[in-house]
């Protein structure tokens, strides 16, 4: 199974909260950097400093946030992350 991680080197972590912290700590002991996306609103969460990078979503409701495929793909593609984990519950 490890050999699927091999090439990973970074993942951009799709979601927020508790879930986010645990995708990080994963990630940090299989020793792949993590991307989080937060919305403006959530800009004070303590999982955010954990992170290697932070990328804003900008102001708004779920769906111009965390749920804006477009806006999820650019800020991938932007840090340069070779995967992207979608979390779970959006």
């Amino acid at each position: 199974m490890k050999e699927t991680y091999r090439n990973i080197k970074k993942v951009l972590i799709a979601n927020r909260g508790e879930i986010t912290a645990r995708i990080q700590r994963t990630l940090h002991r299989m020793g792949i950097r993590s991307v989080v996306v937060y919305a403006s609103d959530d800009a004070e969460f303590g999982y955010l400093k954990k992170a290697d990078a932070a990328i804003s979503l900008g102001e708004g409701n779920l769906h111009d946030t965390y749920l804006n495929t477009q806006k999820i793909i650019a800020a991938a593609k932007n840090s340069g992350a070779d995967a992207i984990h979608p979390g779970y519950g959006f």
